[in-house]
Parts: C-alpha cells; structure tokens; sequence
C-alpha cells in the first residue's frame, strides 16, 4: 500500500524527471527538514525543482514544486483517509434475504440430540433423501456475525453431494437429511459439527476458527435419481 501511495503523490506518477546540475547556474534554496527548493536560471527558462539535503544537484521540473507542496500535507491526511475510504462491503446472492430474515424472528428453533440447530424457512412438498443418495442442493454459508465463506450461489450452480457419506461437514449432513424436497433451511452448526481444522481467510471470505460455530442457508433442490423413478 505503501508503494501504492507514493506513487500517485508523485508529481509525474511512478517514472522520475531528469536530473540535470546546477552548480555554474544561479541558485537560491529553501530548506526544510529533509528537501530543500532551488531555482535554477537556465538559458531559456526558469525552473523551480526539488533536491535532497544530502544531493548537489536538481531535479528539473516545474511540476516538481507542486508535489512537494500538495505531498507533505497529503502524507499528514493519510491516516484519516486510509480510514474513512473503505469500499462499500460486497452485495453477494442470499438465500435469505432482509424479508426473511424477519421472519426467522418468528420461526421456531428445533435443536436435535447432536446439537445442531435449524430453523425452517420453507418446508419442501416432496421426499427427504435417503442416506447414500446423490442430491442437489443451493447453500450459503457464513460465520455467526453473517459474513459470506462460501456459496454456490457465487458460483453459479447447484452443489451435488452424496449425502449420509461425510463427503460434507456433519452438522450440512445431517440438516439435509431431514429435509424435503423444495425446502429452505437455516443450520446453526456447532463447531463439533463443522470445521475441526478451520479454513483460513481469502480476499473477500472471513476466517473460520477450528471448531468454530456457522451457519448454513440451504435449499433442497432435487434428488438425483429418486425423482426420475
């Protein structure tokens, strides 16, 4: 970021001006802590430049008196700026969305033996899975404060998995089970149920910690197999 932001506060962007002496020339310079100003009479112009304390010659550019005075203040308003220009967080695709989730207010918890806990926002018409079969199911799911980790809405398909087979997280396994076609669901998995080792963090996922509770949203889509009998 650092880089990043010097970059921009230089006056001709990232490539330097050419340095050229000005020891024969008329100069007169301004010191300040750690740049000092000259003026350099040269044959056809007069230009206003920048050099170190340390250095004997300019660096000649009108533009380079600009930087100087528009970068000593900007470096003053960084820490105030980095703060307060945060992008606006990411409108992702939910299953449940602000409707919704007023109505979860409403919906009575069911707490299973295992611990998990769910809440359904809309009971399916059709079967449940038996265990060991294929299905097809939209989930999305996040850590307790409700930032987004994972979602196959993201990706722009259903997730197939055999359920009953720990090809997923217990606490998904089991709350698919008990579910029916065409249903929505909220899961409240408890980190015994969910990821023992945890998954760490990616541009625009938060971490999850070992053990750590989360949510799932998921719908029942179909049953592969069981509906085409």
């Amino acid at each position: 970021m650092a880089s990043t932001l010097s970059s921009l506060l230089l006056p001709s962007g990232p490539s330097f001006p050419k340095r050229l002496q000005c020891k024969n020339q008329h100069k007169s310079t301004i010191k300040t802590s750690n740049f000092g100003v000259c003026s350099c009479s040269l044959s056809h112009e007069n230009s206003v430049s920048t050099i170190t304390d340390r250095e004997d010659y300019c660096i000649i550019t009108r533009r380079s008196m600009v930087g100087l005075l528009c970068g000593i203040p900007a470096f003053s308003l960084l820490p105030f700026n980095a703060n307060g220009a945060g992008l606006p967080p990411e409108d992702k695709p939910k299953l449940c969305d602000q409707a919704c989730e007023k109505e979860l207010e409403n919906i009575p918890m069911v707490t299973t033996e295992s611990g998990l806990q769910y809440k359904d926002i809309v009971v399916g018409e059709g079967p449940s899975p038996p265990i060991g079969f294929q299905v097809a199911a939209n989930y999305v799911a996040m850590v307790p404060s409700g930032q987004i980790f994972d979602s196959s809405l993201e990706k722009g398909q259903p997730y197939i998995f055999r359920v009953g087979s720990g090809q997923v997280i217990k606490g998904l396994d089991e709350g698919i089970l008990s579910m029916k076609v065409g249903g929505k669901r909220r899961l409240y998995i408890p980190g015994s149920l969910a990821f023992p080792k945890g998954l760490n963090s990616a541009p625009g996922r938060p971490r999850v910690a070992p053990n750590s509770p989360v949510m799932f949203d998921v719908s029942l889509l179909y049953i592969p197999g069981l509906d085409d009998e």
